[in-house]
């Protein structure tokens, strides 16, 4: 089945999908916040406690190499940080932030369709991951599917609602194509 589809599939049937086994609990009160009306202070809390629960492992030597990945990809050793993260989602195949910091990574390195096979184990393990939705649209509009992206930044959207660029992105697309298309 071709990646892109696949994402689609995946994206549809998100509602339905739950988390896969070892991901923290508290990131399911954590979502539950988000879909509430918190105050922006509140929204930026959370949300980074979504983000800091994800990049959480209970093995210190995976803490550690995400560590070394992310440094890498900030200094743009991208070959390095890929040789890292290639190591992590082989010593850890069940860390979905492992695969999605993978998928950032070759996103960044151009290579869409080997990012969006990342973003496809992300988000078996992690239907919630916005972060990987936002991702996936991006790679959308890069290859000029906007309807793919629109799905994308929507289901994002579903699951964290005060994501201000994403909605302004939906409502561009959304009278560039005419309306919502699920």
């Amino acid at each position: 089945m071709d990646l892109y589809r696949q994402v689609i599939d995946l994206i549809v049937t998100a509602p339905d999908r739950k988390p896969a086994g070892g991901l923290p609990r508290l990131l399911d009160s954590l979502f539950a916040d988000l879909a509430a009306d918190p105050s922006p202070r509140a929204v930026d809390d959370t949300e980074s406690m979504i983000w800091s629960a994800w990049t959480s492992h209970p093995h210190p030597d995976a803490v550690d190499a995400m560590g070394r990945a992310l440094r890498m990809m900030h200094a743009a050793s991208f070959e390095v940080a890929e040789r890292e993260l290639d190591r992590l989602t082989a010593s850890f195949p069940l860390w979905a932030e492992a695969w999605n910091k993978r998928a950032t990574l070759l996103f960044l390195m151009d290579r869409d369709d080997d990012s969006v096979a990342d973003i496809i184990q992300t988000l078996k393990l992690e239907p919630r991951h916005f972060g990987a939705l936002s991702g996936y649209g991006q790679i959308c509009l890069r290859r000029g599917d906007e309807a793919g992206a629109l799905v994308a930044f929507e289901e994002a959207l579903r699951i964290h609602p005060h994501l201000q660029s994403l909605r302004e992105a939906v409502t561009s697309l959304n009278k560039r194509l005419g309306g919502t298309l699920n």
